[in-house]
């Protein structure tokens, strides 16, 4: 490339602060009204304000921070509940590496998703290698938002499905602090603490969000099946005077966590399953994740006249981590993976003796693998608003550039052992680099231009985006850790992508809107594909639905048609693929349809108490249309269903809320899911059966700062599966009581 990416960025915001000073220039230069202090989020908002969501002409949701504070979820798997159309692979219990789809995209390691923080693009190499074992502390987050079909022009680079941003803590308005503290079972604690100071033109906040537990599972022959969070926020804002002819803002933030969990990907067979749901086996208690994350962002925000707005943001992200968890087996005859052990449990029953360390084994027959990789992304990425009129229609373009660069270096190792009296004893070590030894890299520019036009009861919003990626793979030989020997093979791919879109909203009544879309889906695969192997995943996604309020009722059904020509699949080790790890593969077409529903009423007694009633409801159909055959997708044939996909997820929940009072009474219920993609009845081994859990949320004001709060997650106390894989039933998390309180200063 000519220039860095920097010098793009850098000349591509220079071009557009010169557009919008030259229209500046014939504008009214008299003296404006100060924005907002958060007006430079709005353009990058995925949703943005209640007001933007209602002229949003498509599926779109926001969980406000008031209905965090009153449910005090920390899982993001029960905050994205509460919104239809998202599909939820539950992993851990704690939401620490959620597995999240849109509409069927696919849930894998969240890596078919948009996923963002702030506006910026956040798991780890979002390009180059996009499964996002980097997930923010929710917890500690004031909003969740989520786009579906229209998030397509404004957020890249996968819009199959669409995006999901966590805003973080604001700095407030004025200077001020908020402490919450909880305690609860297993020794789950969470200590959040922020404060700002707020000054005429200079503000600050910092923030920390620790957490941990013991953890709910029991390991064989005792040990910690726990996690600990250490997460630390600080943010810098400088405004200009508010008597200054061009109004700005300048915010820093800085953000550092650590996160060490002991986890695993060693789940139970159904007969251990059915006894004791929460056990995990002896050959796992060396399992552990180690992780860190980095992130420095600055914004800046101008208003060069009344009607142009440009917000401009610089990022740079930087994670390590080390999972370091059994992979493979040796008993003397070859080497093999754990998934054959749990899709013949009958034939492993001496190996599945040694996993509950009831038996011993040979030397170096349980290998752990080092999974350990560092990843940095950084761009640069600007959005300019332009509002004016024509004739009786108004408009509110939007134009977008954003250069982003990102990397994912692999250099791993195995240790192995032997069971012993239920212990695992090293006995051997391989070299570092002997299980993979490579660098993955990317880079793309990507643009947008989108307008939204309101004339009459209309508002139509066409767009396209385009991006340009190049990526590379660079591998190195597994004895040469140093690489000083050089590349052993390298691997390019380059994918320009024009991907257009249009909305529209009818405003039929005050209270009845009507909308639809059709927008392109677009993926693109990652640094691992070899050359032929994977082609860029594409579709056309389709929408339409209203949206009806009136008093204190609120209803939004949209029914949604996703036409895949080229479904991508990624061989991953939390997927349980048995081909390379990172090879990606194409499905062929499929379709994915439904309904996405929601429902919110407020009951008002006469004696003042309210009755909030809640109701979210997504129905799932999804359907191969080829017939095929891989290491990913397995047999496939015409008609069947895609895997981890319910066809119905139902929440709904019902309060009783006074002054100082209130409580919450939650229900989810999520259908059975296949493990393999198939049709007709579920075959018992590729089942995860549905289930039925309520949460129960409860507050009480001591006075107008200080409230008391209990919670009770799974409050029956439901024993379900929520995964098979890569290596047998994991279980959902019991019942969990957590007491707290909170004060405002």
């Amino acid at each position: 490339m000519k220039f860095s990416g920097l010098s793009k960025a850098g000349l591509a915001f220079a071009t557009l602060f010169s557009f919008s000073q030259a229209m500046a220039a014939d504008s009214d230069s008299g003296s404006m009204d100060v924005p907002e202090i958060y007006a430079s989020l709005e353009r990058i908002s995925v949703v943005g304000s209640a007001e933007q969501l209602a002229g949003i002409p498509g599926s779109a949701a926001r969980i406000e921070p008031e209905k965090l504070e009153q449910l005090k979820y920390t899982d993001i798997n029960r905050m994205l509940r509460l919104i239809p159309g998202v599909n939820i692979q539950e992993e851990d219990g704690y939401g620490l590496r959620p597995n999240i789809g849109l509409r069927g995209s696919g849930t894998e390691r969240s890596s078919r998703i948009t996923l963002m923080e702030d506006g910026v693009l956040i798991a780890p190499a979002p390009y180059a290698a996009p499964s996002a074992y980097y997930f923010p502390i929710a917890g500690r987050m004031s909003a969740i938002e989520v786009r579906k079909g229209s998030a397509a022009i404004k957020f890249g680079p996968r819009t199959v499905g669409g995006a999901i941003n966590l805003v973080s803590t604001p700095i407030a308005d004025e200077t001020s602090a908020y402490v919450d503290l909880r305690y609860g079972s297993d020794d789950f604690y969470v200590i959040h603490a922020y404060g700002s100071y707020v000054g005429d033109q200079l503000a600050v906040m910092v923030e920390t969000y620790q957490s941990g537990a013991d953890g709910f599972k029991d390991l064989d022959n005792g040990g910690d099946t726990g996690f600990s969070i250490g997460d630390y926020v600080a943010k810098v804002r400088y405004t200009s005077d508010p008597n200054a002819e061009v109004y700005q803002s300048f915010e820093l933030k800085f953000g550092y966590t650590k996160n060490n969990s002991n986890e695993t990907y060693l789940g139970l067979v159904d007969e251990d399953f059915a006894t004791t749901p929460v056990r995990r086996y002896a050959a796992s208690q060396n399992d552990r994740m180690e992780t860190e994350h980095k992130q420095i962002q600055l914004t800046h925000y101008i208003e060069p006249s009344d009607n142009i707005d440009i917000t401009t943001v610089g990022y740079y992200n930087e994670f390590s981590r080390d999972w370091f968890k059994l992979d493979d087996l040796d008993f003397g005859e070859g080497r093999f993976r754990p998934t054959a052990v749990f899709e013949n449990p009958d034939e492993y029953e001496d190996v599945l003796a040694v996993f509950r360390g009831e038996a011993n084994s040979i030397d170096d027959a349980l290998q752990l693998r080092h999974n350990d990789r560092s990843y940095e992304s950084w761009g640069i990425q600007t959005v300019m608003g332009i509002e004016f009129d024509s004739g009786s229609a108004s408009h509110e373009i939007e134009i977008g550039l954003r250069w982003h660069e990102d990397y994912e270096d692999r250099l791993q190792n195995r240790e192995n052992f032997k069971m012993q009296n239920g212990l695992l004893i090293r006995t051997s070590v391989d070299p570092i680099g002997s299980q993979g030894n490579r660098v993955g890299k990317a880079q793309a520019f990507a643009a947008f231009v989108q307008d939204k036009i309101e004339f009459g009861k209309w508002t139509v919003v066409p767009g396209v985006r385009f991006e340009k990626i190049k990526t590379q793979r660079i591998d190195y030989s597994t004895s040469d850790p140093d690489r000083s020997e050089g590349p052993t093979g390298m691997r390019h791919n380059t994918v320009d992508a024009v991907i257009p879109g249009i909305g529209a909203t009818f405003s039929a009544t005050d209270e009845l809107t009507l909308l639809a879309g059709i927008h392109k889906g677009f993926s693109p695969p990652g640094t691992s594909s070899r050359e032929g192997q994977a082609d860029v995943e594409k579709s056309w996604n389709y929408e339409a639905g209203l949206r009806y309020s009136r008093d204190m009722l609120y209803v939004e059904l949209i029914g949604f048609y996703n036409d895949y020509t080229n479904i991508l699949g990624s061989c991953t080790n939390s997927s349980g693929c048995d081909g390379e790890t990172g090879d990606q593969f194409n499905g062929g077409a499929v379709t994915v349809k439904g309904i996405e529903a929601t429902l919110n009423y407020t009951h008002i007694l006469a004696n003042g108490l309210q009755i909030p009633m809640n109701l979210v409801y997504t129905f799932t159909d999804t359907k191969f249309e080829t017939t095929f055959e891989d290491s990913f997708w397995g047999d496939v044939v015409v008609g069947d269903e895609m895997p981890y996909i319910p066809r119905n997820q139902l929440h709904a929940s019902i309060g009783l809320e006074a002054a100082v009072w209130g409580a919450t009474l939650g229900m989810t219920f999520v259908d059975d899911m296949r493990t393999e993609a198939g049709q007709g009845p579920i075959p018992a081994m590729e089942l995860v059966k549905g289930h039925v859990v309520f949460d129960l949320s409860t507050y009480y004001m001591l006075n107008d700062d200080v409230r008391l709060y209990a919670t009770a997650e799974n409050l029956f106390n439901k024993k379900y599966p929520v995964s098979r894989r890569p290596y047998g039933l994991r279980p959902g998390k019991p019942l969990t009581v957590v007491g707290g309180i909170s004060f405002n200063f």
